[in-house]
């Protein structure tokens, strides 16, 4: 009906030309927040669900919607009650949370997570494909210990997810089951709130573990129902309880901050591979292994031992002789180069499939449906250039050795699984790959810096051409009409000569309405990680484009330790923080100013997070330059942020050891040590439950700032941890720290 109002509006007066205003706090909350592309067994359909922010009720809620595989570009997202629905995307169960949403092998059925009852727990609707409706729902688990991650097995009969549990409990299932329930019962009730450590690790980014350890159980796929099910408690007496497939005192699979899963089924369902770490010291090891257990349960089998560093999301081959991974070579370093590896299910043997010609890391990665290749995400020098990303395919012909891969540096190889094809199949800011019904369709979400991700459609050609690369159709929509109200300004990309001589890639942002006959203020803005980096992506916490909104120009810079410039350009931050990267800083905002005569020198602020912290708090005490700082969750003193972080790897290897065997590093890197130096205003942001930087970090600096009468602010957070991501919070952190900014350039 809308829609027909609008119309005939239109029909009696003149046509006005939509005015676009800047884009707000406002309008990035009302972007729906799409997750990754789900496409039906029968290739008809693509499911994804997508988060919806509720600012006034500080909520963030996904729902699973649909989108026809079909639906073309001209297609545009309408209302769930709009009759046009199935033109294009829709909500699906519009009365339910729902998240992560998989199909079974049938395709009559799909299982998702959702909150409605008993906390997090696995679902399962039952689905038409002809109307592209769900017809039931039920809740499939009821445990304690609440269920996510579910995966089904091939064949269809069972469904593996990951649970937090208490490794004491043993038994049958049915009476782990009861004591886990139990345990937490009584951990509820208790009026004492006291842990007990024995080993380190004991907390992790922003959760205290409490004794607890992430275990992966299977459950039989019993539906049962009838078509007047709307959602509640059902059939749930005929569901076996769940059997743990990985009792140990381990996290079985790792911790995971998101990204492919660590665990897999394998074809014909019968094994599970899984990422564990049984390192005697966790906090101090990368040392993750694939295990490998049967479905049914059993012992587990550790198939990459002879690798003391990092092995990681396991994927099966269609044909079932492989496994595909990601590894890393130097133990105890978290960002060393991910290589692509193959394991051979019948020899044992495991081979890096590309090789030295791998310039960059491997990203998200799948196979082809006939196993006879992989897609996988990394860069190359155009995506570079642009900050981007691209998608290759690597086609394999077993059994052939092979002296050059095409397109890349020649080289010989002893390979059994030989790359014959490299293939650059698509460029853009791209992830959450997948192949929709077993065809050369490929989708993937793809996002830039002026739109929150989407999901897109690529046919691949049967020859490509790497210098004209098919172009991918978008296929939601679900963020058009809000994004089509607002101005937003492109990246921008600049080069300059850094530390050591090398090149280094800068970004700017204008404003909106930009006035190239205008002098603007400055937000420089300070990746974290260190081994992060700036591009043509989306944020929904250090966006660009907000930063850039009232009136400012937004400057990026990638110093040395940034990802997409090859290992040796990350690797160069290692045991020298406050050195290259600072002077990369430097030089891109000197290169800037004198390149971009719109930009006023003498009207900037420095805002960074995490390392970006770390990196703003270095900058109070080594130049004047800047007329604000913001700092986030930064390190202000090397040694008590050893003490009291939980990823001991990650401090010990960056500064070459523990304070107490390399003082001098950590001393010659530590913030706090310039002090006497500090001049500049500062706003110190930190939350209580930041357990990789911790809250007393920014407590110290804000302590030092008030007593050297440095004019200093500090919000905190006593519900955040490593990043602020409730709603109003969120709304709260950028209030203060813009209105901070323009206390100092716009006075």
């Amino acid at each position: 009906m809308r829609r027909l109002i609008t119309f005939a509006l239109l029909c009696v007066v003149p046509t006005v030309a939509q005015t676009k205003h800047p884009f707000t706090f406002e309008d990035m909350m009302k972007l729906k927040r799409v997750e990754e592309p789900v496409p039906s067994p029968d290739g008809k359909w693509v499911l994804f669900a997508a988060v919806d922010v509720d600012l006034a009720a500080n909520t963030k809620t996904p729902h699973i919607w649909i989108v026809p595989l079909n639906a073309g570009s001209d297609q545009k997202a309408v209302p769930h009650s709009s009759p046009e629905g199935r033109v294009g995307e829709r909500v699906l169960i519009p009365d339910q949370d729902g998240d992560r949403p998989r199909w079974a092998p049938d395709g009559k059925r799909f299982a998702f997570v959702s909150t409605k009852i008993g906390g997090s727990q696995i679902w399962i609707a039952e689905f038409d494909s002809a109307s592209g409706t769900v017809t039931a729902r039920h809740m499939h688990t009821n445990i304690a210990t609440e269920a996510d991650g579910e995966l089904w097995s091939p064949d269809g009969k069972n469904i593996l997810f990951k649970s937090d549990v208490y490794p004491e409990c043993d038994g049958t299932p049915a009476e782990e089951a009861a004591c886990n329930a139990r345990k937490l019962d009584e951990e509820k009730n208790s009026k004492v709130k006291a842990l007990t450590f024995t080993h380190l690790l004991y907390r992790h980014w922003n959760a205290y573990k409490g004794g607890k350890r992430t275990h992966l159980f299977v459950i039989p796929a019993v539906f049962g129902g009838d078509s007047s099910d709307t959602g509640e408690v059902h059939n749930l007496q005929r569901v076996p309880p769940a059997r743990d497939l990985t009792p140990s005192d381990y996290d079985a699979p790792v911790f995971s901050l998101g990204g492919q899963d660590d665990y897999a089924f394998s074809p014909d369902g019968q094994e599970i591979c899984y990422t564990s770490n049984h390192d005697k010291v966790e906090a101090t090891s990368t040392n993750n292994d694939l295990w490998i257990v049967p479905a049914t349960g059993g012992p587990a089998k550790n198939i990459t031992a002879d690798n003391p560093a990092s092995d990681s999301t396991p994927l099966y081959s269609p044909d079932g002789q492989y496994i595909a991974y990601r590894a890393q070579k130097r133990p105890g370093y978290e960002s060393d180069q991910f290589r692509l590896m193959l394991y051979n299910r019948q020899t044992g043997k495991k081979d890096d499939v590309l090789g030295n010609s791998l310039w960059d890391w491997v990203g998200t990665f799948i196979w082809a449906p006939d196993s006879s290749g992989l897609f996988y995400m990394s860069t190359d020098d155009e995506s570079r250039n642009k900050g981007q990303t691209t998608m290759f395919l690597f086609n394999f012909v077993h059994g052939m050795k092979v002296t050059e891969r095409r397109h890349l540096p020649k080289q010989t190889t002893t390979s059994t699984y030989t790359a014959m094809i490299e293939k650059r199949i698509t460029r853009g800011y791209d992830d959450d790959l997948a192949i929709a019904g077993g065809s050369k369709t490929l989708l993937f979400t793809r996002m830039s810096v002026q739109r929150p991700p989407e999901v897109q459609r690529l046919v691949i050609p049967p020859r490509i051409d790497p210098y004209d690369l098919p172009k991918g159709e978008q296929l939601t929509h679900v963020n058009d009409a809000a994004l089509s109200e607002v101005s937003m300004s492109p990246l921008e990309s600049f080069w300059f000569t850094g530390a050591h001589g090398d090149k280094v890639q800068g970004f700017l942002v204008k404003p909106p309405n930009f006035d190239p006959s205008k002098k603007y203020p400055v937000k420089f803005l300070i990746h974290g990680g260190p081994q992060g980096a700036w591009g043509d992506d989306w944020s929904y916490r250090w966006n660009p484009e907000l930063f850039a909104v009232n009136g400012y120009v937004v400057i990026m810079i990638n110093f040395h330790g940034s990802t997409g410039y090859g290992q040796k350009f990350i690797d160069a931050i290692n045991g020298d923080w406050g050195g290259a990267p600072f002077e990369d800083l430097m030089k891109g905002l000197d290169y800037a100013e004198k390149t971009y005569p719109f930009i006023d020198k003498d009207r900037e602020c420095a805002l960074g997070a995490s390392f970006g912290g770390y990196m703003a708090n270095w900058i109070l005490g080594h130049t004047d330059r800047f007329k604000c700082i913001v700092t986030h969750d930064g390190m202000f003193n090397t040694t008590s942020a050893w003490g009291t972080t939980e990823e001991l790897w990650f401090p010990e290897w960056e500064f070459e050891g523990t304070p107490y065997t390399n003082r001098a590093m950590y001393d010659k890197w530590s913030p706090h040590l310039s002090a006497t130096n500090f001049k500049t205003p500062t706003l110190v942001v930190h939350s209580q439950l930041d357990y990789r930087l911790d809250v007393s970090e920014g407590f110290q600096l804000f302590t030092t700032l008030q007593r050297m009468g440095v004019p200093s602010k500090m919000l905190y957070f006593p519900d955040e941890g490593h990043w602020v991501l409730k709603p109003q919070n969120s709304q709260l952190w950028w209030k203060t720290v813009n209105d901070w900014v323009d206390q100092w350039l716009k006075k």
